[in-house]
């Protein structure tokens, strides 16, 4: 049963959040400043492992009736976990995560709950949503981003804009997953290739604003690297498991762009730290599912 509960959260998955947040610490200046401490990034990644985890899981509850005639091997449709005990599981992950980010401050607990909602409300009607699901889906993301700045609550408001290209990302891999089980269309593939390049793109030149382009720049060209081939695999041929592969390499990736934040923002070394949170993330995607 515990290996079932732990598949619904999809662990690979719950590496990136973590990724998310030591990325908004790192812009917030959290993780350079001589007075920190491991407290409130503990709290936060227990929070966001939280918040994703509910996330995900309630999301497979909604999906339950669907899944038993697309996916009838996940925990819920082939009978290992009731869709009550799952929904149990889903909440109480939810609520973990809003109290861990409360014990921060109210800045983090406000957006831990405003992450619960927005999770809620994809799993729920977002996802059927053809232009307002990814971009429901984005806001998760972007707004994890900012749970991490809220590390230091005053720099939330000027870095406020910056959770719009985790949005514009997220969106764009949310828009390639709706081909994984039936097959896609290659130009939602390319537009979703152009969303990648604009994300590269403002990463870099957020770099150079910083002047750390030079530091950011490696872990910019390994996210290319991971990202693009997989896509263009699909375009070529936009079947179910050339899109699946896309998704969970966009998925997976997400720690070398969190990783390029932490080196626009703090350091190559720091950047370095969480760019090896990837092999974890890899090695838990083989033996649960990241999509």
């Amino acid at each position: 049963m515990f290996l079932a509960l732990l598949r619904l959260t999809r662990p690979a998955n719950l590496i990136t959040a973590v990724a998310d947040v030591l990325a908004g610490m790192a812009i917030a200046g959290f993780l350079t400043a001589p007075d920190a401490t491991f407290g409130p990034m503990l709290w936060l990644c227990l929070a966001t492992i939280g918040l994703y985890g509910g996330g995900v899981v309630m999301n497979d509850v909604f999906d339950a009736d669907l899944d038993a005639v697309e996916r009838p091997e996940r925990p819920i449709p082939s009978g290992v976990v009731s869709k009550s005990t799952a929904a149990g599981w889903g909440v109480l992950l939810l609520l973990i995560g809003i109290a861990a980010a409360f014990l921060v401050n109210a800045i983090a607990g406000v957006l831990a709950i405003a992450i619960a909602i927005a999770a809620v409300v994809y799993d729920r009607y977002g996802k059927h949503h053809p232009v307002l699901g990814p971009l429901n889906m984005g806001l998760c993301r972007g707004l994890n981003l900012l749970l991490g700045v809220s590390v230091i609550p005053a720099q939330v408001q000027p870095y406020a804009w910056v959770g719009i290209i985790p949005i514009v990302y997220i969106a764009a891999i949310t828009m390639i997953s709706r081909g994984e089980v039936h097959g896609g269309n290659s130009g939602i593939l390319r537009l979703a290739g152009l969303l990648y390049g604009l994300v590269i793109a403002s990463i870099a030149a957020i770099a150079q604003q910083q002047q750390q382009l030079g530091t950011a720049f490696p872990f910019l060209l390994i996210f290319g690297y991971f990202i693009f081939p997989p896509l263009w695999r699909a375009v070529r041929e936009p079947v179910g498991r050339n899109i699946g592969m896309a998704v969970k390499a966009g998925v997976l990736s997400l720690i070398v762009m969190n990783a390029a934040w932490v080196a626009a923002f703090a350091s190559f070394p720091l950047a370095l730290l969480v760019a090896c949170l990837l092999p974890l993330s890899r090695l838990l995607a083989k033996a649960f599912a990241v999509t």
